[in-house]
């Protein structure tokens, strides 16, 4: 079979894109606009028409009650859609946006030549908003160096605890040396999450106003309130003056959001990380909003990716710097891709942020530690089967990987995604066996396969790099793509797809590789394919490997990466994610409680206040807050110091010692020890030479 040798669109230049992005970037528009539903960091103009499907009430109503009642087959409650807008797409625009980061030669503006919206920079590094059609412009800019799509961001997911709960009271998360730490107050503790800020909740009220200082709230329509040109941002002068009206309607209600979901999951990790009955309970609450807005369920108009989590920490770092406070900030969200040593893009924005003291910012590990399934009908290990790695001896020998492709009717409906990293000293090929056999390749180092169609009408691109701009390490990426275009879409073959790497000239012989998540969920309902559901690939027991699991967001060189401690069974949770990193670096650094955590329950009824919830999105707000007394302690700590810290102070897990384990760290954090360390630094030094 041949393979193309250049980026036929994008030209020579187009080398400088990362390969999702070319896979994109070549791709039919068509199939790119119903892409843009599926790929967090694309969207299309509004300017776009389609043949609408029309929908009568009781239809509404129907489809919302089979969602409602239906048994989801992987076991996860999916909350019910809008009924579904797209039809067949009668004519389709140029017009489709791709939010990037872009890496330059030289800390400076693209010239305005190139048509490029830069819309942050931080150094040499810059995020933007580019058209498809100028991608092959701004690739040939000598200024410069690599674009790389935006990663998409995976929707938290906790377990919800079962039963009704009460106020957790003040005791729960109440923290030694108060005098020292003046429970966070001076300090700004920032939330980056979905689903909604309840700022009424009684957990956030003193004396009926809000602790929320702000929320910008980027799926609003704007109004010429917030930073960038989407979102608005809600002013505390705002929120109480929705709490002090008296029109017999909730004050989110008067101050809407575009996202208010019941239960909603920043509610639940601001409550934690600096509620009233919360760790840091007088500190100053914001909070950045990542959400479909509602006229945005159509997310062809949306974006929800990693460029978005850049300007949420530019943003609330600003504030911290208006408001003359230190900054601790929360992000209980995740990606898995790019190559897990801290050189994403991502990573290099917030570590460049930390370089300032007073700045911190906490990271949930993830929640894919579970290899494998507790019970017989768990598959809880589906999401946790995302890491695999290997050593190819020497030249001339191969490694297979086993990656399954799930699917309710057989087809997954959703785009399939494998990384694959390695030392920049070997050369290797690879190849691909689907589930019928056919094999695609070998493709050797500097070659690729793009978007060639299967027999069956789906497609798979094979990307074979060397020296990647972000690390210097060599990359191997494979994509497979469902068939967008057809007006019944062609999903994925369900099966075993084998992954053949070839040993060409082998020094190190050590490889990576990591799946990529999408959620499971199902497609809008259709009469003729009622049972299309977007699922997530994994590796099969036996090339699944159990460490190395930790979200591409905590691997970052100055983040507190944290895990979720199972404090009622004194272990980490199954699900929590492992380190260490590619490069063995020890990640996550800390363990704090996750499991049946009760705190607010957002936009609910007085009765249903509070609501316990699982997953590493529990314990990273627990660190968060204990973050905000250091800071209260000592405004000037660094981001290195308080992982500094958090290492001394941590309590070991019965059984094991003071070492660095990769599923809990360097053990339980100790708030109060971490408060009492914090004010060591920079005390005077005790002369002993007399």
């Amino acid at each position: 079979m041949s393979r193309k040798t250049k980026v036929h669109q994008l030209g020579d230049n187009g080398r400088k894109c990362d390969a999702k992005l070319r896979v994109i970037a070549n791709g039919d528009t068509e199939v790119n606009v119903v892409r843009a539903e599926r790929c967090d960091a694309l969207s299309v103009a509004r300017t776009y028409r389609l043949e609408q499907r029309q929908y009568s009430m009781e239809k509404v109503e129907a489809v919302e009650a089979a969602r409602l009642q239906s048994d989801d087959p992987l076991g996860w409650r999916v909350r019910p859609a809008r009924p579904p807008a797209r039809g067949k797409i009668k004519s389709v625009t140029s017009h489709i946006y791709a939010n990037v980061f872009i890496s330059k030669h030289r800390d400076e503006p693209l010239p305005k030549s190139r048509q490029v919206q830069e819309t942050a920079q931080m150094g040499t590094l810059s995020t933007a908003k580019v058209l498809l059609s100028k991608l092959k412009t701004l690739c040939a800019d000598p200024l410069v160096r690599h674009v790389a799509l935006g990663q998409g961001l995976r929707d938290p997911n906790p377990v919800i605890s079962t039963g009704r709960f009460s106020d957790p009271g003040l005791k729960l998360r109440e923290v030694k040396h108060a005098n020292l730490h003046k429970n966070g107050k001076g300090v700004l503790v920032g939330i980056i999450d979905v689903q909604g800020f309840d700022f009424a909740h009684p957990d956030f009220i003193v004396e009926r106003k809000t602790r929320f200082n702000a929320i910008w709230d980027m799926g609003a329509e704007p109004d010429g309130t917030s930073p960038k040109d989407y979102g608005r941002v809600i002013s505390r002068a705002q929120m109480n003056k929705a709490l002090a009206a008296n029109v017999g309607a909730p004050a989110t209600q008067l101050e809407p959001q575009s996202q208010m979901d019941f239960g909603s999951h920043g509610t639940h990790v601001a409550s934690i990380a600096a509620g009233n009955a919360g760790v840091a309970r007088e500190a100053t609450i914001a909070g950045v909003l990542l959400s479909l807005g509602p006229a945005d369920w159509d997310r062809r108009r949306s974006f929800y990716d990693s460029t978005r989590i850049a300007h949420a920490v530019e943003w609330l770092m600003r504030l911290g710097d208006t408001l003359g406070m230190p900054v601790s900030i929360n992000i209980s969200l995740g990606t898995n891709g790019h190559a897990h040593d801290s050189s994403a893009p991502i990573n290099r924005w917030i570590d460049a942020w930390l370089a300032t003291p007073g700045r911190s910012v906490c990271v949930a590990a993830g929640n894919a530690g579970q290899e494998k399934a507790e019970t017989p009908d768990d598959v809880g290990f589906v999401m946790g089967r995302i890491h695999t790695s290997g050593k190819i001896p020497a030249a001339g020998l191969s490694r297979d990987i086993d990656w399954t492709v799930a699917g309710s009717d057989g087809h997954d409906y959703s785009e399939n995604e494998l990384e694959i990293w390695f030392s920049a000293q070997d050369k290797i090929g690879v190849s691909v066996r689907d589930p019928a056999g056919r094999i695609y390749g070998p493709v050797e180092p500097l070659e690729f396969i793009e978007n060639r169609r299967l027999p069956d009408g789906t497609f798979i691109s094979i990307y074979n790099d060397l020296y990647h701009a972000a690390n210097g390490a060599n990359y191997i990426g494979i994509f497979l793509s469902p068939n967008f275009k057809a007006d019944k879409p062609i999903g994925i073959a369900a099966g075993e797809w084998v992954v053949r790497l070839h040993g060409r000239d082998i020094r190190d012989g050590r490889f990576h590789g990591w799946i990529e998540r999408d959620d499971p969920a199902p497609l809008p309902p259709d009469p003729e394919q009622p049972k299309r559901w977007r699922f997530p690939s994994f590796f099969s027991e036996r090339s699944n490997v159990d460490d190395s699991s930790i979200s591409t967001l905590a691997c970052g060189d100055r983040v507190v990466a944290v895990a979720n401690l199972d404090k009622a069974r004194e272990c980490i949770n199954v699900t929590s994610s492992q380190g260490p990193t590619r490069e063995g670096r020890s990640k996550p650094d800390i363990a704090a409680p996750g499991t049946d955590i009760v705190a607010a329950n957002g936009f609910s009824s007085p009765a249903d206040a509070w609501v316990g919830m699982t997953g590493t999105s529990m314990a990273s707000p627990f660190v968060c807050g204990a973050v905000a007394l250091m800071l209260a302690t000592r405004p000037d700590l660094t981001a290195a110091q308080i992982i500094g810290i958090m290492q001394r102070s941590a309590k070991p897990l019965v059984g094991k010692g003071f070492t660095w384990e990769n599923d809990a760290g360097f053990g339980e954090i100790d708030p109060a020890g971490c408060v009492l360390e914090a004010e060591q630094v920079n005390l005077p030094r005790k002369d002993k030479t007399s």
